[in-house]
């Protein structure tokens, strides 16, 4: 997911952590807007489910998100997708995913948090960024061949995903981050859960070509900024150039 700079924002100190149970909700929804309201056929759903009931959220409101998404309830879901690209300090360049149902409340809000002080700048930087797949996930067998699961679920690569780097991989366990085509990340998800493993991230997103060089405090300072991006209501996901 759009957390690779999380790794970087826990270097600052008394941070909170940038997950909310509006977000969480909101989440589902898209996902069943965009693949159905069956789980078992959902693998953006399934894992967006399982992150839910991690952080509690009633039984409820997860059934009235997906049947606001998926449009078979009462409510319908109208949310438009918006793209903004700029930069956080020291160049860092960032893709900040937006879901809103107000694009003029939102707009100029997130123009704000691009100016503040010297935070960011707007530009057009997806050609620094490789739009793919992304699956993460968990096996219990820490020992398990993670290049060997890439290739039977068709992934493209594959990287070592630890607890350190997100939240959800369990101590004691293997974790992975398998990236791939945009349009097989279902079938790649797919795989993954049939074989053992715990899909907790299922989606298209960016990742960097490269990576500016920085130091602990620079490091810090752009970790501040993108928590700033972060914890506003209609951030979906931010996508940075940052270890």
């Amino acid at each position: 997911m759009g957390r690779q700079w999380l790794h970087a924002k826990r270097l600052v100190a008394g941070l909170k952590k940038g997950r909310t149970t509006g977000k969480l909700v909101r989440e589902i929804s898209i996902a069943a807007k965009m693949g159905g309201a069956d789980p078992d056929a959902n693998a953006r759903l399934a894992a967006a489910l399982e992150k839910a009931r991690k952080e509690s959220v009633s039984r409820d409101v997860i059934e009235r998100a997906i049947k606001k998404g998926a449009g078979i309830g009462d409510e319908k879901l109208v949310m438009e997708h918006v793209v903004y690209e700029g930069y956080a300090p020291h160049k860092v360049p960032v893709i900040v995913e937006v879901l809103t149902d107000n694009v003029n409340r939102t707009a100029p809000e997130i123009r704000v948090l691009f100016k503040k002080g010297q935070l960011g700048t707007a530009g057009n930087n997806k050609f620094l960024f490789d739009h793919v797949g992304l699956v993460e996930a968990h096996h219990p067998d820490r020992n398990i061949d993670r290049e060997v699961a890439a290739i039977e679920a068709g992934a493209n690569e594959v990287e070592v995903l630890t607890p350190e780097q997100n939240d959800d991989i369990p101590e004691g366990t293997a974790g992975a981050r398998f990236v791939c085509d945009r349009t097989v990340v279902h079938t790649v998800s797919r795989w993954l859960s049939q074989n053992g493993w715990s899909v907790i991230t299922s989606e298209p997103g960016y990742l960097p070509k490269t990576h500016p060089t920085l130091t602990d405090d620079q490091r810090m300072e752009v970790g501040e900024f993108l928590q700033s991006l972060d914890d506003h209501d209609d951030v979906h996901r931010v996508w940075a150039a940052v270890r």
